[in-house]
């Protein structure tokens, strides 16, 4: 505090916590749950003020999202109401962060376009389920993956349809027994981009929350993403 009684800016815009939404649901086997449990207390650990909500009533209140700095969906599949879905969409777009992974909000809502054209991508298909494979970081120089090598996981490899803008950061080159014609594919894994004036930041790395505690490569770059994200 300085003589005068006031907040010098920078002071005060340090004091200013950040404040994340996590809402959670859809398909149990993605453990929507624990990963919004996990999530919720690791956002603590680097300053976000965080809410945690079982229910897409958490996007009715557009004036409630604009005044977020940081939305995560940990939602597969289900459905979402038009109007729920213009919210969310005009809060990223008015400046919010989204950040999210694998299912949780690579797989979520699968009949509407815009909440798809907004995360960059739309999960198709898991060739031979659960199996191992590697992750290859593209961008090692950017601030999400510095000091991240590549890492192996155990987990759903994901086949996806990718937006061409997005900024990929890692990828992984798909091996199946089931779906021989795509041995060979080179499919983003993580990336970032803009949607108006928000930032998106998305993994397809995450089935289950175990694997964060797991691969802690994993763990950070999904926390990071989360962060750089944040408005």
């Amino acid at each position: 505090m300085s003589p005068g009684g006031y907040v010098p800016a920078i002071v005060a815009e340090a004091l200013v916590m950040k404040n994340a939404l996590i809402f959670w649901g859809g398909w149990e086997g993605h453990e929507p749950g624990p990963c919004a449990d996990l999530f919720a207390a690791r956002l603590q650990e680097r300053g976000f003020a965080v809410t945690v909500r079982d229910s897409l009533a958490a996007l009715d209140d557009p004036a409630d999202l604009a005044g977020l700095s940081l939305i995560v969906p940990i939602w597969t599949m289900g459905t979402i109401e038009k109007q729920q879905a213009g919210n969310l969409v005009a809060a990223i777009r008015g400046g919010v962060g989204l950040a999210g992974f694998h299912g949780g909000m690579g797989d979520s809502f699968r009949g509407d376009i815009g909440y798809q054209w907004m995360v960059g991508g739309q999960f198709m298909e898991h060739p031979d389920g659960v199996k191992e494979y590697r992750v290859h970081v593209v961008r090692p120089d950017d601030p999400i993956m510095a000091g991240i090598a590549d890492f192996n996981v155990r987990s759903e490899q994901y086949y996806m349809l990718v937006d061409p803008g997005n900024e990929v950061l890692a990828t992984t080159t798909h091996r199946s027994v089931s779906a021989p014609w795509t041995n060979g594919v080179v499919m983003p894994c993580v990336w970032k981009k803009r949607h108006g004036e928000g930032r998106v930041f998305y993994s397809a790395l995450g089935h289950e929350a175990h694997e964060f505690t797991d691969v802690p490569e994993q763990l950070e770059l999904t926390l990071r993403g989360m962060c750089w994200a944040a408005r």
